[in-house]
Order: C-alpha cells, then sequence, then structure tokens
C-alpha cells in the first residue's frame, strides 16, 4: 500500500498512516492474550520459544524478544525451522503466532519444546495435503506464516487444547486422532473433537 505525502502530513503529530499502524499494532500486541498472561511485566520479559521439528528432526530454543525489540538472529532461526521442509521454502512467520506460542508455553507452565508438527507450509504443499485430506483447508493460515500444528510433551492434548480455547488469540482446531493441535492468529474459531 503506497503512502501519500498529504496523508502523512495531515496525520496526528506527523504520524504517517502506516507508522500510526505499526505504534498500534505494537501497543495490541500484548492485548492479543487475555487474562493473566497480561500480568505486570508479562509481555517485557525477554520472550523464547523452543521447538523440535518432527519431520526434519531439527531442534531449536531460542530468544526472539529481548530489550523491548525483537531480535533477528531469533526471528530467523524460527523462520527456518518452521519452513516447508518439503520444498526447503521459508517465510517470516508471524510474530503475533510466536506470541500465541510463548503465551500458550506458559499458559501450560512447562519447559518443554514444542512438537511441531506443521508451520509454514508452501501454497504448493498446502494443495498436495488438500488433495488427500479435507482437514487441510484451501487457503490455510499456514500458507501466511500465521498457523501451526503441535503438541506438548509431557502435556496431555486435550490439556493443550483447553490452553489455546483460553487464550482465545484465533483459531484452535483439536485433532486428538492425528495427535495435534492447531493454532492460528487468524479470526476466533474452534472445530474438532471436544477436549
Amino acid at each position: 500500500m503506497k503512502e501519500s505525502g498529504e496523508a502523512a502530513q495531515n496525520s496526528p503529530a506527523g504520524f504517517s498512516r502506516r507508522s500510526f499502524i505499526r505504534v498500534g499494532a505494537a501497543a495490541l500486541a500484548g492485548a492479543m492474550i487475555p487474562g493473566h498472561a497480561l500480568a505486570s511485566g508479562f509481555w517485557n520479559r525477554d520472550r523464547a520459544l523452543a521447538f523440535y521439528n518432527l519431520h526434519t528432526g531439527e531442534s531449536l530454543k531460542t530468544v526472539y524478544w529481548a530489550e523491548d525489540q525483537y531480535v533477528p538472529e531469533g526471528l530467523q532461526a524460527i523462520n527456518y525451522l518452521m519452513r516447508d521442509f518439503r520444498l526447503n521454502l521459508e517465510v517470516p512467520i508471524d510474530r503475533n503466532l510466536l506470541d500465541l506460542l510463548f503465551a500458550l508455553h506458559y499458559e501450560l507452565d512447562t519447559t518443554a519444546p514444542f512438537d511441531l508438527i506443521s508451520g509454514y507450509r508452501s501454497p504448493k504443499t498446502n494443495a498436495m495435503l488438500h488433495a488427500h485430506s479435507e482437514a487441510v483447508a484451501t487457503n490455510s493460515l499456514h500458507m501466511y506464516g500465521m498457523a501451526a500444528d503441535i503438541r506438548v510433551p509431557g502435556r496431555n492434548l486435550a490439556n493443550v487444547h483447553r490452553a489455546a480455547v483460553k487464550l482465545r488469540s484465533g483459531g484452535v482446531g483439536y485433532y486428538p486422532r492425528a495427535d495435534f493441535v492447531h493454532v492460528d492468529v487468524g479470526r476466533v474459531r474452534y472445530w474438532g473433537a471436544a477436549g
């Protein structure tokens, strides 16, 4: 979206529309997760995530937010681990998804890494998976780096599902037969077997 010079001059305090959206998004990042996760200082601490990619065997533990800013090396490491491993393609993983996973880890009160079943999926991979399963959406948020299919060692899958629903931060799909929970940062909605 191109920004006109006139819009930038007429906006409050000299903010352009793009700057205003960036500032607003940063302010809302913490508001995305209701409940105790918003306790004083929760979003100000260093934010780290740990994963084990079940398809590639790769492990990662990295800080992606520190000293009031995102850590580029941590973000890049997450982008790589959550890549479409079939085509070796990566995209920037949505930072709201990272914050959702961070809050979910806190909610589950665990230090175990997330078992990652699926992160980013290219349109080609998504179409191939959709052709084999009606459970794969044609316009899946996985294609935008906004979704992850996960489980957590040492935590019952039903508890992972309940914790994700409690956060009310996007879509939550429950797949007990396939042994994973889908989380995304789209609109709030739920599907799958009751947990």
